[in-house]
């Protein structure tokens, strides 16, 4: 399909669009949580102490005891069957960042020819689905083909809805046959029980005694493009890569910042709704919908929840977008960036820490320079990410987010804290040894009679800092779009752990030694402020200045995935996984390995696309095109008169730009990368890439030279805007 026939038949989708008769009356109250084996299900229909038990497991870290899987499974069967479900899935999370699951029938034969439904409590806790095909670093040979999923008890299963039947789905980890995490949930689950441990030990020293499991929250905002799915179908390269490899800047891009905020569309907005709808089914509770800032791009953003859950949740979240947007015509686009020149899509990962006994641990309060306690975590977060600022960018490090980072819409590539006014100051005076006061909210009069004064904070926001505290949270916006949280998460929650260790560590030290307790909380801060405030700035991160400064204050400026992947193998990361065992020196390496592999074969699978359009799609069009103004030429001067046409000139050169492009693109894919993943990266990086963009600047000029009706490909002008 050419890209003017898929033009027109997008223009008859949007211009014939009507929302389509669907029952939507039920209030969305009624629908939250419908779909998933909640605790209020788990009370209904277990018996009082084995709900007792699941819950103390969910709520307070307990261990799970088997004797209970039976019943849970019978009563989770009984209540899937009843909702439609024919088979149950055990789904995990590898380390592909998608979601995988296996279907059973729960169905099962008996001598006399019938069958029955039955599902047991050792097939509830523990699955065995073939692991030989997933990556895994070398942590087993493909030969080896066992792996293990097992049931999270704190993650809801839920029923998956299908027009034909539904699916019981049942979160689970996923390990090998010697018990080394396989998937993205082990280790959240176990940097949560890390963190927790060292978090109750510095609670404990503030005097509390009633000290809950402390958690760590996660609201991540997922920010998506949508387009007709006939644009999507004649571009080859977003349905294989999900960018556009080719794409000349339209006349109008997002420089007038009239898409951000604006009016929904109305096929859109009925799909957000839709989305909701499925959403809350799952009990997930999307707050937010509004337009971001390029065109046909969007925004949903979820309430807090537990990070474990919000992982599943993101991940469902992803799968329910893509799914509905087809229902409507539309592709859901979530790589970072899937069109050049205009802003990409990331996934601001918002997270706090606490429990319901001390609440959250990262609220300041009014008066921030007098709560020692939330100053004392508030540290914790600096020391955290001064040390181990590289290990947080690695965790968001792919080839799809080197597109993104630091560009205009995004952080930049070197991480580093954003406090506010209010708290800079705060931890200024912490650093000068005299604190006395907190910068107070202000308020703002508008100047209408008729409309009340506004509060203002006590500072403002900054959308350059990749790690940004607003309020009562971080904002971690360095994370891509596509990419599951776990990895921000782990990092996140380890990193807390080492920094609460040692803060507790030194406070029980000092007290020990005789220092009254207020006294060695002020002398903690100000050791952590002096030796890590590096880390702290409130400038603009996209200024050219802040590179240079960021370099004298030493801090680390990995600017694509393979300066930042090493950083898996610092020793000093190793130690910090190892020591607080969330992943052993194996299990990181074979992260590593394969966070390496993916790279070097996402820039290959790009490379091998853009050879195949620009030899079969961009350059016969451009000759084609080349020949009919070549023989208009010839055809003018038969008769007599002069032709002299720029246009035959510029296509020429630009076709031979083009064919040297191709040329130099097909040489670079025939040459052996290296004997090692870090060599195919590096050889992805440094000859596949510029060999690429070779190729694109000559497309991309004869896109603006070429006949438009003969242009093979759908052009961003109509890809961004007609939706």
């Amino acid at each position: 399909m050419s890209g003017s026939q898929s033009r027109r038949q997008a223009i008859n989708a949007v211009t014939g669009y009507q929302v389509p008769d669907k029952d939507f009356t039920e209030p969305l109250g009624e629908l939250f949580g419908r779909n998933t084996f909640s605790p209020a299900v788990m009370k209904s229909r277990l018996p009082k102490s084995i709900y007792k038990s699941v819950m103390s497991t969910i709520d307070k870290g307990a261990p799970l005891d088997p004797a209970v899987a039976d019943v849970v499974a019978s009563a989770m069967k009984d209540w899937a069957l009843e909702n439609g479900a024919s088979h149950y899935a055990h789904v995990f999370y590898p380390l592909t960042g998608l979601t995988a699951e296996k279907h059973d029938s729960f169905l099962s034969p008996e001598d006399s020819g019938t069958s029955m439904a039955e599902f047991a409590g050792k097939t509830l806790i523990q699955g065995e689905p073939d692991a030989s095909s997933f990556p895994n670093g070398g942590i087993r040979n493909t030969f080896e083909a066992r792996g293990y999923t097992g049931w999270d008890v704190t993650s809801p299963a839920y029923i998956l809805e299908n027009p034909n039947g539904n699916t019981l789905c049942i979160p689970t980890v996923f390990i090998s046959w010697t018990g080394e995490a396989l998937d993205k949930k082990t280790p959240l689950l176990r940097s949560q029980q890390a963190m927790s441990k060292q978090a109750a030990r510095v609670l404990a020293l503030f005097g509390h005694t009633d000290i809950d499991t402390v958690v760590s929250y996660a609201g991540a905002e997922q920010e998506y493009f949508l387009i007709d799915r006939h644009f999507f179908f004649s571009r080859p390269d977003l349905m294989s890569s999900g960018r556009t490899l080719f794409g000349a800047k339209p006349a109008k891009g997002q420089q007038f910042d009239d898409h951000y905020f604006g009016a929904i569309p109305e096929r859109v907005l009925a799909f957000m709704i839709e989305v909701d709808r499925e959403l809350f089914k799952q009990g997930i509770l999307a707050k937010t919908r509004h337009n971001e800032v390029a065109p046909g791009q969007f925004e949903i953003a979820p309430l807090f929840e537990k990070a474990n859950l919000a992982h599943d949740h993101q991940q469902l979240m992803m799968t329910t977008l893509q799914r509905v947007a087809q229902r409507y015509g539309m592709e859901c686009l979530l790589h970072e960036k899937p069109f050049a020149g205009v802003n990409g899509s990331g996934k601001h990962v918002n997270f706090s820490i606490g429990n319901n006994n001390q609440g959250n641990l990262l609220n300041p309060g009014d008066t921030p320079h007098e709560n020692a306690q939330f100053l004392v975590f508030c540290a914790a977060v600096i020391r955290g990410v001064h040390k181990f600022g590289g290990l947080l960018r690695a965790v968001v490090a792919s080839a799809r987010n080197d597109h993104r980072l630091g560009a205009n819409e995004a952080p930049p590539a070197i991480i580093s804290v954003f406090l506010g006014a209010q708290l800079a100051d705060v931890f200024d005076q912490i650093a000068a040894g005299a604190l006395t006061g907190s910068k107070a909210p202000g308020t703002l009069t508008v100047g209408v009679d008729t409309l009340p004064p506004f509060k203002a904070d006590p500072g403002d926001r900054n959308r350059t800092s990749p790690f940004a505290f607003t309020g009562n949270r971080f904002e971690f916006r360095a994370p891509g779009s596509s990419q599951s949280i776990s990895g921000p998460m782990v990092a996140i929650n380890t990193i807390l752990a080492d920094s609460l260790d040692f803060i507790a560590t030194e406070l029980e030290t000092l007290i020990a030694g005789g220092t009254e307790f207020d006294a060695a909380v002020q002398k903690v801060l100000k050791d952590i402020i002096t030796e890590h405030g590096a880390a702290v700035f409130n400038g603009d991160g996209y200024a050219d200045a802040w590179q240079v400064e960021a370099a004298e204050r030493g801090l680390k400026n990995l600017k694509t995935t393979v300066d930042a992947l090493p950083e898996y193998d610092r020793p000093e990361v190793k130690d910090l996984f190892e020591k607080y065992a969330v992943l052993s020196n194996r299990e990181l390496a074979s992260r590593l390995e394969v966070y390496l592999e993916q790279y070097a074969l996402s820039v290959m699978l790009e490379a091998s696309e853009t050879l195949e359009i620009a030899k079969t799609k961009i350059l016969p069009a451009a000759i084609r095109y080349q020949g009919e103004l070549a023989g208009a030429a010839m055809n003018l001067k038969a008769i007599g008169m002069s032709f002299d046409s720029p246009t035959l000139d510029a296509i020429t050169a630009s076709v031979a730009a083009l064919t040297s492009g191709i040329t130099g693109l097909e040489t670079a894919l025939g040459i052996h990368a290296g004997e090692s993943s870090m060599e195919e990266a590096v050889y992805a990086l440094e000859k596949l890439i510029p060999a690429m963009a070779a190729v694109r600047a000559a497309a991309d000029e004869l896109e603006g030279l070429v006949a438009d009706d003969t242009w093979p490909l759908p052009t961003y002008q109509e890809m961004l805007h007609i939706l």
